[in-house]
């Protein structure tokens, strides 16, 4: 039994029907489960809500006895300096991005522990190890992931129960396809986005779903407290000659 936060739309998405192909059942939470794929089993919640995380997880892990994977994907951008945006926007965007998968971590470990091979897949973000303009919050929230990841993991191998993170580059969801078409130039804009990418094409929802599948593999029992970059060889390769 798998739970995938934010699993409606973009990636989340593709994550829920890579499991559902994989033979698992599958929940998703999202605040508008409208675009949720056929076969899932869709729970309107908003990862900001102790209350409606509780009961939605608490729901799925009743009915089925048990989960096995939760994967954590909900989330918001907020393009920002240091400077820019209230702190009542700060606080709002940490609310979503951390704490929103402390909250359904929480939920989800009762049932965890009742699986013979239960996963915590943590979405972060090649903004976590490399520096963008305007990304400052955003980036602030998935270093948080990624250091929060690797302590969950550390507090919880001793139960069986791993964790790791998928770090994706610029992966072409509906979200980025929208600032595309509200940019002055699209087509430069889309440029700009597959140029940022070493590999000089945007990241595909279905590659990051893929590597959430070997993450939650039970059979990748050594794979624990690590970060699997799907990035288009962004974080890591800069073309150039010396």
């Amino acid at each position: 039994m798998a739970v995938v936060t934010g699993g409606a739309a973009g990636i989340g998405r593709a994550v829920s029907e890579a499991l559902l192909e994989a033979g698992a059942n599958v929940s998703v939470l999202d605040k508008d489960v409208a675009g949720a794929p056929a076969g899932v089993q869709p729970f309107t919640a908003d990862v900001g809500s102790d209350e409606q995380v509780a009961a939605a997880i608490g729901a799925i892990g009743e009915s089925h006895g048990r989960l096995d994977v939760l994967v954590n994907n909900a989330g918001r951008s907020y393009p920002a300096s240091v400077e820019d945006g209230p702190l009542e926007d700060w606080h709002a965007v940490f609310d979503i991005n951390v704490l929103g998968y402390v909250r359904a971590t929480r939920a989800a470990l009762p049932y965890l522990r009742r699986s013979g091979s239960p996963s915590i897949v943590n979405m972060s973000s090649c903004t976590a190890t490399t520096g963008l303009r305007r990304r400052a919050l955003y980036a602030a929230t998935k270093g948080a992931i990624e250091a929060m990841s690797r302590a969950m993991a550390a507090d919880l191998l001793h139960e069986g129960i791993r964790v790791n993170c998928v770090s994706p580059g610029t992966v072409d969801t509906p979200f980025i396809r929208r600032l595309i078409d509200e940019a002055q130039n699209p087509d430069a804009q889309r440029a700009a986005y597959n140029n940022r990418q070493p590999t000089g094409f945007m990241v595909s929802p279905e590659e990051i779903a893929r590597a959430v599948l070997y993450l939650a593999d039970p059979k990748a029992v050594s794979t624990v407290g690590s970060v699997l970059s799907v990035d288009g060889g962004f974080g890591s390769m800069r073309l150039f000659d010396l």
